[in-house]
């Protein structure tokens, strides 16, 4: 087709930049095929530059480039062919055009053109288009910065997922955040997704799982449409992956997201990504994509501890009682019955809460510790009431990991009986009322500072490493058991 040719069916010389672009935008797809117009063409908008250019702007430099050696001679005979004003279409990448308001959108497969073949990435819709969208995104409406309950734990993970929701520029990219499961990577990355795409509105932000990105791609080599797969991916303004653990152990599926990765911090985009260990820790993923994960900001979401999940077993409480599911508040002996005997995660916690909640309705300010334990019974793992002992303690971690009583007493101070001292001790000050001289007089007679610093070293290393997490975890409950 030359500039002067018409399409059928449509009348020459219209002026509105959309309706043009849906008829050219209709006849390009036909022409250059489904993958490279959702890979190139799809992503990107028409816009007007501050001269009044009509500009297509390409989410990457990349696209930009392909367009531009591809299809601009062709979207300029298509366009012209309709365009009553005789106006051509340029090419620039969104770093060129900076915030210009668009013009026209790309037509998407729901509207004028013919369906694409759907590639189920996880674009965050604008929060107004309600909870269907939501679903769709992949996104849960309730993890949001709102419902988060800060604590010692988790107050700095809290404070960059704040600074990385507003767009700040900063040094950190990407931002991996860490630590056992459930206490609330996932909330933080939910809430940075609502947050972003709140304050920007045009902006594609993608969130995902692991597993759904190992799937997607999976199923894009299986239907020969990677090339989609990875512009869906690379035309993300932040991206956003939850687990990223879950890719270890997969080649290409590393492969592809170290490229994805590399691709989007050249051009300047966001990366926020969730893992269970450190990035360095993730011995099951190929060494240049853990350097890669280790090169922004590595930040610990660190266990609760008994006062953030006072705070956020009452705020749970509070929030089922907006729903109507419970009225009144529940006394503090009766939240710290929960809390004491749910010693794992915020989500087995929350698990609690609901149980209550369900069981309560009307009558939650009226229960007491016992009616709670009779109306609960099985669902909480502690069992009875009763009082957990130092010594108790010292057996119960020696026979977890093999060793005497008395190696958890000596002088001996290899890593191997180190550890379990320390965890111990970190056990006795959260399962005991001891102080940190008594409990350092109960292990030997160290000093207050010895058993501080081995309560605040399994602290740190419960974030870092998911063994330690689960011994903890394993002996909390056969304490509680």
């Amino acid at each position: 087709m030359t500039g002067g040719v018409v399409m059928a069916g449509v009348t020459a010389g219209m002026t509105d930049p959309d309706r043009i672009w849906s008829e050219a935008a209709l006849r390009l797809r036909a022409e250059i095929g489904e993958g490279p117009f959702s890979s190139y063409i799809a992503p990107s908008t028409v816009r007007l530059d501050g001269s009044g250019q009509l500009v297509l702007v390409t989410p990457t430099v990349y696209a930009r480039d392909w367009v531009r050696k591809n299809a601009l001679r062709r979207m300029n005979e298509l366009w012209l062919g309709l365009d009553g004003l005789s106006r051509r279409l340029d090419v620039r990448c969104r770093a060129e055009m900076g915030s210009a308001p668009p013009a026209c959108a790309i037509p998407r497969s729901d509207t004028a053109l013919p369906a694409a073949a759907a590639i189920p990435m996880a674009t965050v819709p604008p929060v107004a288009d309600g909870a269907r969208a939501v679903r769709a995104a992949g996104l849960q409406d309730r993890l949001t910065f709102d419902t988060f309950v800060e604590g010692q734990g988790n107050a700095f993970a809290l404070a960059i997922a704040r600074q990385a929701a507003t767009w700040a520029d900063g040094h950190f990219n990407p931002i991996v955040f860490c630590g056992p499961y459930g206490y609330g990577k996932t909330h933080l990355l939910n809430a940075i997704a609502w947050e972003a795409q709140r304050l920007r509105p045009d902006a594609k932000v993608v969130y995902l799982t692991a597993e759904r990105f190992l799937s997607t791609f999976v199923r894009a080599m299986q239907d020969r449409s990677t090339a989609a797969f990875k512009d869906s991916l690379r035309g993300a303004d932040m991206l956003l992956i939850d687990d990223v653990q879950f890719v270890g152990g997969k080649a290409s599926t590393q492969e592809e997201l170290l490229s994805t990765l590399t691709a989007l911090i050249e051009d300047g985009k966001r990366i926020v990504l969730s893992a269970d260990r450190p990035p360095m820790a993730l011995t099951e993923v190929e060494p240049r994509l853990r350097s890669h994960l280790a090169s922004g900001l590595t930040c610990p979401v660190e266990p609760a501890d008994r006062a953030l999940k006072l705070a956020v077993a009452r705020h749970r409480l509070e929030a089922l009682g907006r729903l109507g599911v419970v009225s009144g508040q529940a006394r503090p002996d009766v939240l710290e019955h929960l809390v004491d005997r749910t010693p794992g995660s915020m989500r087995e916690l929350e698990g609690t809460v609901n149980t209550l909640a369900a069981v309560a309705g009307p009558r939650l300010s009226a229960l007491t510790v016992e009616e709670v334990k009779g109306l609960l019974g099985a669902a909480l793992r502690g069992g009875p009431d009763r009082r957990i002992t130092v010594d108790e303690i010292q057996k119960t971690v020696a026979d977890h990991f093999s060793l005497k009583q008395a190696d958890l007493l000596s002088e001996r101070r290899t890593r191997a009986v180190a550890r379990p001292r320390q965890i111990a001790m970190w056990l006795c000050k959260q399962h005991t009322t001891r102080s940190y001289p008594d409990i350092g007089r109960r292990f030997g007679g160290r000093d207050h500072t010895t058993v501080l610093h081995g309560v605040r070293k399994v602290e740190e290393l419960m974030a870092a490493d998911d063994q330690i997490a689960r011994d903890v975890e394993a002996l909390t409950r056969k304490l509680r058991g």
